[in-house]
């Protein structure tokens, strides 16, 4: 996908991750340490945990070719190069809301488990959610360098 209703895709898709990301990280956060969220919420976590692992390489596939397009800067090169690392966070926040999941059904059907198994996947999710919203802040954080960085730095060098 390069391009939706004349704009480059990846300008509208970025948007779809910067929100879906954070919001299933906290999400996860939440079902992982309070078992009433997990009880009402785990489903709706896995459909988002999906979602975002699906969109996040069509994102990354989206800026690829928009790179092409603008010419490399050393500021989008390292947007670039961040932005395809996250698909190894969404994969990972995945993984750990499968065994979220995993653990609800469980506890669900009244079934024991272990406690230690538990409390793993618990610091695994928490882990997960954190270092999720971390790096779609510095990819972010990075492709407004990369895009407005010059600009507003010409602006603010103005007596």
């Amino acid at each position: 996908m390069t391009t939706v209703n004349g704009l480059p895709a990846h300008v509208l898709l970025v948007h779809f991750v910067v929100v879906l990301a954070p919001l299933t990280a906290v999400l996860a956060v939440l079902c992982a340490l309070w078992r009433p969220a997990r009880n009402r919420l785990i489903w709706l976590v896995v459909v988002l945990s999906l979602v975002t692992a699906v969109v996040t390489p069509l994102t990354a596939s989206a800026g690829e070719w928009l790179e092409d397009q603008v010419g490399r800067s050393a500021l989008l090169h390292t947007h670039t190069e961040l932005g395809d690392t996250m698909i190894y966070f969404s994969l990972t926040l995945l993984v750990g809301v499968a065994l979220l999941a995993f653990i609800h059904v469980r506890e669900s059907r009244n079934l024991a488990t272990n406690s230690i198994a538990t409390w793993l996947i618990v610091a695994f999710v928490v882990l997960a959610g954190v270092a999720t919203s971390v790096q779609v802040y510095r990819i972010g954080d990075s492709g407004a360098q990369a895009t407005w960085g010059e600009q507003t730095n010409a602006n603010t060098d103005v007596p």
